[in-house]
């Protein structure tokens, strides 16, 4: 059950919506301050059905994961406080509980997302010495990536004291709340626990809430779903057949398809955590107006680089005083190649990872500074140029796809089709959508914005209504358009 699929649309979040807020009102009715034991509750059983919608039996590793991972912190707490008892030097106890549980995690990670990935590699290392290989399938839960670090974040914030909050309940809701369960943002515990019985629950944050959800929808059903079809045609044509003007266009379509998508998603995860009074984190700000890698990763995926950050980087590298530089490159490549394995399970994932850390390698020995010395216009240019690269790779379906692709995009592939040639020609609407996502790829709202200041605030307000009931009534009738035509 996605948020785009009219089920979610229509029945599931009408219905938690209105129980969630009569909820609300029954449990505070008279109360001089809000208590939502139970809004938190519904939250957690609402959470748990959408799970089971996508995942079906694997609601249970959800489940345990909550059990586990909470009894593991409450394990770390007890630990700590006997120690405190006994008034003795420090004891190892509850770092040996962390490293415990969150290799736990990891292990649960490994065998259900990479198992496949690593028989494959087995399998034809035994082809090639002459035996038989043993073939391995698991099916991957939903959002058991984001489930992991969530875990990871949850017993490493309860190890550093950041937040005091240890009920089954909160762990419960920290780990099951289904909004950024699929594709982000990812939460910090220590910024998510103090939100559980301290947050807002009103007309003004459902209100806001809405509104993103609205621009998510229109940003995954009106442009990524409509320029993502004609990336699929292009890099699914046989490169033989795949003219360098064609192969580009491709590549940009993909390139505005995965922004849309992951950004769209982000925003429907903000706006209906914001329904239900979370304030989520931002997790995208127009990485493609970068002018470095390591800009581009200050504005895309936002909460993994800062989680990457927190629970990877600086434990492994440590911070940029202490810590050589060769170790902190060493270190801020290996972070990126789990970011890489972390997104897909093949090769491929693997050398997006080396590519993109490499390249923040390279700018901090000094190629940054050549690039500011370049005008802006050059600066941008090379940071698309760079990241579209890296994208055949996350896009292809294995290394030697990737690599025939790009010798496409460099003219070098052997093809007996024109430079650029499509058939049958893009519709109308497509064009449509190419345009919109080229327009919204900039921070342009910013400008208009600015610009509105200068008109009747209330003409504004009546118009932005329209447009965005407009919006959500183009989306909900794509969406159903989407699910009759894949029940045909």
């Amino acid at each position: 059950m996605l948020f785009t699929q009219p089920t979610f649309l229509f029945l599931f979040l009408p219905a938690l919506v209105a129980l969630y807020f009569l909820v609300v009102a029954v449990a505070n009715r008279g109360a001089r301050s809000a208590d939502l034991n139970a809004a938190n509750a519904l939250l957690v059983l609402a959470s748990l059905v959408f799970y089971e919608q996508g995942a079906g039996r694997y609601v249970w590793l959800l489940c345990g994961s909550i059990a586990f991972n909470w009894r593991v912190a409450a394990a770390i707490e007890r630990a700590r406080a006997e120690a405190a008892e006994a008034a003795g030097p420090s004891s190892d106890l509850p770092k040996m509980l962390l490293v415990g549980g969150v290799t736990a995690n990891i292990l649960v990670l490994g065998v259900l997302k990479y198992a496949s990935f690593f028989a494959g590699n087995i399998g034809t290392l035994s082809l090639a010495l002459g035996r038989q290989p043993i073939g391995t399938r698991v099916l991957l839960p939903l959002g058991i990536s984001f489930l992991t670090l969530h875990a990871i974040s949850y017993l490493v914030d309860v190890y550093r004291r950041d937040d005091s909050r240890r009920r089954l309940l909160d762990a419960a809701l920290y780990l099951s709340f289904f909004p950024p369960l699929i594709a982000g943002p990812i939460l910090h515990y220590r910024d998510f626990a103090h939100q559980i019985s301290e947050r807002v629950v009103g007309v003004g944050n459902f209100v806001y809430g809405v509104r993103r959800v609205v621009i998510g929808l229109c940003k995954k059903l009106l442009i990524a779903d409509v320029v993502g079809v004609m990336a699929d045609r292009v890099f699914d044509m046989p490169v033989d057949r795949l003219g360098t003007g064609t192969a580009w266009f491709g590549l940009l379509c993909f390139t505005l398809q995965i922004y849309f998508a992951l950004s769209g998603y982000s925003d429907m995860a903000i706006g209906l955590g914001r329904m239900f009074g979370f304030r989520l984190p931002e997790n995208f700000r127009w990485p493609y107006v970068a002018e470095t890698v390591q800009e581009f990763w200050r504005r895309w995926m936002i909460s993994l680089s800062t989680w990457s950050r927190d629970y990877l980087y600086l434990p492994i590298g440590g911070d940029e005083i202490t810590a050589d530089r060769p170790f902190r490159h060493m270190a801020v490549v290996a972070v990126f190649v789990l970011c890489g394995l972390w997104h897909g399970t093949g090769w491929n994932f693997v050398i997006w990872g080396l590519y993109h850390g490499a390249f923040i390698v390279l700018e901090r020995a000094g190629l940054a500074l050549t690039i500011k010395q370049l005008p802006a216009p050059l600066r941008h240019v090379y940071l698309v140029v760079v990241v579209m690269i890296g994208w055949v790779f996350f896009r292809a379906g294995s290394v030697l796809a990737a690599l025939a692709f790009l010798n496409t995009l460099a003219g070098l592939q052997a093809s007996t089709a024109r430079v650029f040639a499509l058939q049958p020609h893009p519709p109308f609407y497509f064009w449509m959508a190419l345009l919109a996502g080229l327009t919204a790829s900039a921070p342009l709202v910013g400008s208009v914005s600015r610009w509105r200041v200068t008109i009747d605030a209330a003409t504004v307000s009546l118009l932005a209504m329209l447009f965005a009931t407009g919006i959500f009534v183009w989306s909900s009738i794509r969406s159903l358009f989407s699910a009759f035509e894949a029940k045909r």
